[in-house]
């Protein structure tokens, strides 16, 4: 079995210590593989930010990591800083890598910088991402999951949030669907919720699901959502074979924890398990 853990938008700069000690207690308890770090880790992007959320992340004591930036992680205010040289800090904390990647006979995660030096909220996917992205995914196994994280959504649930939605995501939603991509995963607008896509943009030759993420430990909740983190846990045992010969991806389940105050613990409140996928 794999484990991946999906944290976002910790905003470190304003987490509650409660809720960090509540995840590195659900880490203990369920040991994920794979820390999947959707961007905005911090608030403000400074030194103390990233030093505070690099701590974090050693305590957790995952054996792999997968950090992206988010559009907090960049200087806001120091303009020269911005410009010049916008993931300095972040690179510092995280390494200078900024489209990392992890794989394992079950699943390939593939993550993407949508963040923009010339753009204080909006994240944007290049062509050249789009495609790379493809490429990659359509040389992977048959039997392995094919998950991109990026940070800015692909796809919202609600009209107010529309204006988040990433620049270019027509164009990568199509290209991805056709090369084989599963699994969209972001944050940023700290609502966490799982789509079908294919159910929601007409013409797309395969399933495509859309996972987000709440804030993780910020005290910068929604009204409508507290603090959460998602667990995608991929079956144990081996790929079998579908209708016609096909190969068949382990089963697939994405699931919710939300922390609850009165426990101060993370609970599961959902699972969506996703359909097995078939592949001549």
């Amino acid at each position: 079995m794999t484990l991946l853990l999906q944290v976002s938008d910790p905003h470190f700069g304003t987490e509650r210590a409660p809720v960090v000690a509540a995840l590195e207690a659900l880490v203990r308890e369920q040991r994920p593989d794979v820390m999947l770090l959707s961007g905005d880790i911090t608030q403000r992007a400074t030194r103390a930010q990233f030093a505070a959320a690099r701590s974090c992340v050693d305590r957790l004591a995952l054996p792999a990591l997968v950090a992206i930036p988010g559009n907090h992680d960049i200087p806001l205010f120091n303009l020269a800083a911005r410009l010049l040289w916008p993931y300095a800090r972040y690179a510092h904390a995280f390494g200078k890598e900024l489209e990392p990647h992890f794989e394992n006979p079950e699943v390939l995660v593939l993550a993407l910088n949508t963040t923009r030096r010339w753009r204080h909220v909006d994240g944007e996917l290049s062509a050249a991402q789009i495609e790379r992205v493809a490429r990659r995914c359509e040389q992977a196994p048959a039997a392995q999951w094919r998950i991109v994280v990026v940070h800015q959504p692909l796809a919202v649930s609600r009209p107010q949030d529309v204006h988040n939605l990433l620049h270019g995501r027509d164009a990568a939603l199509r290209r991805w669907s056709a090369a084989g991509v599963d699994l969209v995963l972001g944050g940023h607008i700290h609502l966490p919720f799982v789509l079908p896509l294919h159910e929601q943009w007409a013409g797309l030759p395969r399933r495509l699901w859309a996972v987000q993420a709440g804030t993780a430990v910020s005290a910068r909740v929604r009204a409508e959502a507290g603090n959460s983190v998602n667990l995608i846990r991929i079956d144990a045992g081996t790929s079998t074979a579908g209708p016609n010969g096909a190969a068949t991806a382990r089963p697939l389940q994405v699931e919710r924890w939300d922390h609850v105050p009165t426990t101060q613990r993370f609970e599961c409140v959902s699972v969506h398990r996703l359909p097995q996928r078939h592949e001549a």
